[in-house]
């Protein structure tokens, strides 16, 4: 390998502050090794045996995760080569939801082989083409490795084999509990028709501090964390107005002085709002508005003519929450405070009050089939539920509320269920399931390993450091777990070019040894050996596409990193740094 030859001084090019790197040491091998660290970053909080990470971000907020994305996302990554990678894995995140460490070590893993190509004398161009021609065999063999997909959308043990796989690598040992949570949310937000339309904004999550996981419940509705303002804190078959804007009188936006002569002039000064808001909240009772949700602020005096008139108000800070309520009752927000045209004005079923834990929630809900097939059974109930409820277009909206202990636990508890919602999204595209635990990613290492016997030239050399890749995933899980990964990663190796068919018996008792085939991976329960497992037997499975886009994505960063031979950093722009504001001299410490 030719080094470097240093130059003199020649014409300034650049503007005093620049930088200018390239060649192999200063820019490739550079660029290599802070991917490495990047890498090692994440590649511990991989499978389920993955660690936690502690980051305090910028807003020095803590958070306790093995959720990739969430690591990447609160770390302030500067060097630009990681800063690709990053980008790989967010847009990974955005396509499948889910697979983000996956890309972060695959193509760490591809630019550390391609180093080993370069020191031996290989130039960038020709790795970078036998990378594509190994990313073509690897995307061509995925296909084939298909052993189940999914069938009955409406069916939860159908969405549960995807889902339950997700969930176990960032909540391992919950897997089964939140798996049948989401999968239970899922088939009801489903649409009945059309399961390509499915929206993951119809499941929601709230949490609700107290309690076990296992006290986590699945909800039919749009559930608020808080209590209605009023002192009605229930209605059935209600139409509901939602506002945009205050319920409460407006206030002018220039100050103005008021004289009061007399004191029956001072008694008659807040009549006249007084009046106006009763007005206006009698003209929604008399429209037959019994439940209001408002955006913003509800005044006192608000709350007590609604309390006059027996309605139920709930406020709802958030505008996104807002918005999915106006799905879930089918209102439009008003930006003015007065009476919704028809149109405009939504229905719920039923609007109320629960207590979980030593919280009180807001549940507003339409009933099911089944419910309103038990309410025209009854003359009392359908005599009330109002003949155009049937026509307004709702979303089945679904809310899964969880329990536990601490903030970071729920919020860890949350991913696992967003992981879960986007893998069903992603199966909505592709239904086509592969085997899990790092079976698929070794029998394509052997498939790309004997495309890469067939290919002449020097591309055989980049394709068989692509096959070499894809054993980082076993080598990582084996160290996550506590066992020799060498040792299994040769015994999945031999599982895999055995000739033969899979071993009868996968179970626990199993001779991991008689183990061979394309469906062979890593079994995380092994305590000190390392030991294998049938995943298609033990239904482990994975989404194909997730699996698609993550080898594509991690591929290309890659393969943009490889082709780098020079970087120019500009110097950064604003003065010099501000001191540290001191405090006032007249403190006492």
């Amino acid at each position: 390998m030719a080094l470097r030859v240093p130059q003199s001084a020649g014409p300034q090019l650049f503007k005093e502050g620049y930088k200018n790197l390239q060649g192999l040491e200063e820019v490739i091998f550079r660029n290599i090794q802070a991917t490495k660290e990047m890498s090692e970053i994440t590649r511990t909080s991989f499978g389920p045996n993955g660690r936690n990470k502690m980051v305090v971000n910028h807003l020095e907020k803590l958070f306790v995760t093995n959720d990739a994305a969430t690591i990447i996302r609160e770390l302030e990554v500067v060097h630009p080569a990681a800063k690709l990678i990053v980008m790989a894995s967010q847009q990974q995140e955005a396509e499948a939801g889910d697979g983000t460490n996956y890309v972060i070590i695959f193509a760490s893993e591809l630019l550390q082989k391609a180093e080993a190509l370069l020191r031996m004398g290989l130039h960038p161009s020709e790795i970078a083409r036998g990378y594509e021609l190994a990313l073509d065999a690897a995307l061509e063999g995925l296909e084939t490795l298909a052993t189940d997909s999914v069938g009955d959308w409406t069916q939860p043990s159908e969405l549960l084999k995807a889902i339950r796989t997700a969930i176990a690598s960032k909540q391992y040992g919950q897997e089964e509990l939140l798996g049948r949570l989401v999968a239970e949310a899922v088939s009801a937000a489903m649409p009945a028709r059309d399961h390509t339309r499915f929206n993951v904004d119809n499941v929601r999550v709230v949490k609700v501090l107290g309690g076990a996981l296992a006290q986590s419940q699945v909800v039919h509705g749009m559930v608020f964390p808080r209590s209605p303002e009023t002192a009605c804190r229930r209605a059935q078959f209600a139409k509901v107005a939602v506002f945009a804007c205050p319920v409460d009188m407006g206030q002018t936006e220039t100050k103005g002085t008021v004289l009061l002569h007399n004191a029956a002039e001072m008694l008659d000064y807040t009549k006249g709002e007084e009046a106006q808001m009763e007005a206006a909240i009698r003209e929604l009772h008399e429209a037959g508005v019994k439940a209001l949700v408002c955006g913003s602020g509800i005044g006192d005096l608000a709350i007590h003519y609604l309390n006059r008139y027996d309605m139920v108000a709930v406020k709802c800070p958030s505008k996104f929450e807002l918005r999915r309520l106006s799905r879930v009752v089918g209102a439009s927000p008003l930006a003015r405070l007065g009476v919704p045209t028809p149109e405009e004005m939504g229905y719920c079923d039923e609007l109320r009050t629960d207590e979980i834990g030593g919280d009180r929630v807001t549940v507003i809900r339409q009933w099911s089939a089944e419910e309103l097939a038990a309410a025209a059974a009854d003359s009392e109930a359908s005599r009330q539920r109002p003949a155009f409820a049937d026509r307004i277009a709702r979303s089945p909206l679904v809310t899964v509320v969880l329990r536990g202990a601490t903030q970071n636990a729920l919020d860890d508890a949350e991913r696992a269920v967003d992981d879960g919602v986007n893998v069903v999204k992603s199966l909505t595209k592709d239904p086509r399931l592969v085997p899990g635990a790092c079976a698929a990613e070794m029998e394509l290492g052997r498939l790309v390993h004997e495309a890469a016997d067939r290919t002449p030239g020097l591309n055989q050399h980049a394709m068989k450091a692509f096959a070499q890749a894809m054993e980082v995933f076993a080598r990582t899980l084996g160290d996550n777990v506590g066992v020799d990964s060498t040792a299994l990663v040769a015994k999945l190796i031999a599982a895999h070019h055995s000739a033969g068919s899979t071993g009868s018996a996968a179970g626990a008792g199993a001779d991991a040894a008689a183990l061979t085939g394309a469906a062979i991976g890593v079994d995380v329960d092994c305590e000190h050996e390392p030991r294998l497992v049938d995943a298609a037997k033990a239904r482990i499975l994975d989404p194909l596409a997730v699996k698609q886009w993550a080898i594509r994505y991690a591929t290309q960063a890659a393969l943009t990193v490889l082709q780098v031979d020079q970087i120019v950093m500009a110097k950064r722009a604003g003065g010099p740094k501000l001191p540290k504001q001191q405090g006032h001299w007249d403190d006492q410490d």
